[in-house]
């Protein structure tokens, strides 16, 4: 039997490059609540100073990344 986790564009981006979701809340500081919803909450929109935690974290691995990749703004 398979379990399938909901993911949200960020959650499927960390998928993709072998990242978890710890490792973000190190790179980011954001809290592993916070990055939990982000990753598997579709209707779960982060303010403007944790979107912009998680994007720095994320641009180490893919500077072109955008908040639009992740978020309808």
């Amino acid at each position: 039997m398979f379990s399938f986790k909901k993911r949200t564009k960020l959650g499927r981006f960390l998928d993709r490059n072998g990242l978890t979701q710890e490792e973000l809340v190190k790179q980011s500081r954001v809290s592993r609540n916070t990055v939990s919803k982000l990753c598997s909450d579709e209707e779960y929109t982060p303010n403007v100073s944790t979107m912009r935690k998680i994007l720095n974290a994320i641009r180490k691995i893919d500077p072109s990344i955008k908040s639009d990749d992740f978020w309808d703004m």
